[in-house]
């Protein structure tokens, strides 16, 4: 009878069995660049799921997604039916059970789209949001887009996308080629606004800026170095040439001499070889040439816009060759005031109520951009008067103002528009300084304050 002593050592020295053969696994379907590591290679099933878990199984609840697969271009993982790659199969702290973070999941492997030093970067990059472009399972369109080429760029620029359609006279790149032939989709190392190059280097491309007739049809003035883009519409233009649609008259009758000093006395600066184009005056001097009476009489007003008086004069708001905008302004005035004014335009993007000549882009509505007698450089003295222009203040409210009213906070000012309301907009509604009604009412009838 064999002791359970004994048992013991025979177990002890018997030979061990071989270990039981491990289950196979379906192989990790890699996408995107692997990055080197001298970690231990990560687990290739870490949720320890079935074969055929990660995706096949997904369609058995949603069949409706067959639809997708069927699509001319569909992402990688979802072709390897890896759903699990991008979304969680149990709980997750994300929309659409995603494992992470949107944009985490595109950058895991598609990291390289942005450039590390970018010069600007498209919008829905800079806020990671990549399927405002891209659909993330399948498209009909290359790379996954959600609309094909100009389509998709019309969701964002609309007006611009209109305009060049439209335009009358058409730049050929655009045409054949779309947005992408001259910009870059996610972001550019080299230039802003997302060129692939910098103005003029991103023209010479394709026109032949070193030519004598390219100088002929520029009068001579050796501007194959200069920015194209300060007269010519690179996206199409309703005006000969591709000029801005908007021309000032001594460029649309060539007669460039009319400000510039003549071409021989062109000199190129040391830095970058641009040329600098010598004008026959400087400031608001040159413009005074031929717009002397509109000048004086700016010059002549109680107040004058400091612009005019410093550094460039008109030029600062007033592009000198052509432009989009009416009265060659730069561009629209919300950019164009904003240049200084940032902090007054910043208050109206904020504001529930915004202010329609502020939110439009339309500043000379209460503002002469120029001068004026009234403070603020306002159209009419009186801002009763000046508010009365759009809104009918005397059906709008039956508050009492005008010159006979005193303001009970300041026996010094009497009750007008603004003594309720901000014309440049606040972060409260219609555009009052106070969250409710009551607030503002009782800082004058104090006595209703509970």
């Amino acid at each position: 009878m064999i002791t359970s002593l004994a048992l013991a050592v025979l177990l002890a020295a018997a030979p061990a069995k071989p270990a039981a053969k491990a289950a196979s696994r379906p192989p990790a379907v890699k996408v995107g660049p692997v990055k080197a590591s001298s970690a231990a290679p990560a687990e290739a099933n870490p949720r320890k799921l079935k074969p055929g878990a990660t995706g096949k199984i997904c369609l058995e609840c949603h069949a409706d997604f067959q639809e997708k697969l069927d699509r001319k271009f569909v992402h990688t993982p979802v072709r390897a039916q890896q759903c699990t790659d991008c979304h969680s199969p149990h709980a997750a702290s994300h929309g659409k059970m995603l494992s992470e973070e949107p944009s985490r999941i595109c950058a895991s492997c598609h990291g390289d789209v942005q450039p590390t030093q970018a010069r600007s970067t498209h919008p829905p990059v800079a806020k990671s949001n990549c399927v405002a472009c891209h659909d993330p399972h399948g498209s009909s369109a290359k790379n996954n887009l959600v609309k094909e080429g100009r389509e998709l760029c019309a969701g964002c620029h609309k007006e611009l996308v209109a305009r060049t359609v439209a335009a009358k006279v058409k730049h050929r790149p655009v045409e054949q080629g779309g947005c992408t032939t001259c910009h870059q989709p996610h972001g550019s190392a080299t230039a802003g606004k997302l060129l692939e190059r910098e103005v003029p280097d991103l023209c010479a491309r394709c026109h032949k800026v070193d030519q004598p007739i390219f100088a002929k049809q520029h009068g001579g003035y050796p501007v194959g170095k200069a920015r194209c883009t300060s007269c010519h519409d690179p996206h199409g233009s309703d005006a000969r040439g591709m000029l801005y649609d908007q021309v000032h008259a001594p460029v649309a009758n060539g007669m460039c001499a009319r400000c510039h000093d003549a071409p021989q006395t062109v000199v190129a600066t040391v830095s970058g070889g641009k040329p600098v184009f010598k004008t026959r005056q400087q400031g608001s001097a040159l413009c005074a040439g031929c717009h002397s009476e509109k000048v004086n009489a700016m010059m002549a007003q109680g107040r004058v816009h400091r612009p005019l008086v410093e550094g460039q004069g008109c030029l600062t708001c007033h592009n000198p060759h052509a432009t989009t905008q009416r009265k060659l302004v730069k561009a629209n005035l919300v950019a164009v005031c904003g240049t200084c004014h940032a902090d007054t335009i910043g208050r109206q993007q904020r504001s529930p109520t915004p202010h329609a000549p502020v939110r439009d882009g339309d500043c000379g509505k209460c503002h002469d951009p120029h001068g004026g007698s009234a403070a603020l450089m306002l159209r009419k003295a009186d801002p009763i008067e000046l508010c009365g222009t759009c809104h009918d203040w005397q059906k709008h409210s039956t508050h009492p103002v005008g010159a006979k009213y005193k303001d009970p906070r300041n026996p010094n000012l009497t009750l007008q528009c603004l003594s309720c309301h901000r014309a440049h907009g606040t972060e409260y509604k219609h555009l009052m300084p106070y969250a409710a009604t009551t607030d503002l009412c009782t800082k004058c009838h104090e006595k209703f304050k509970r």
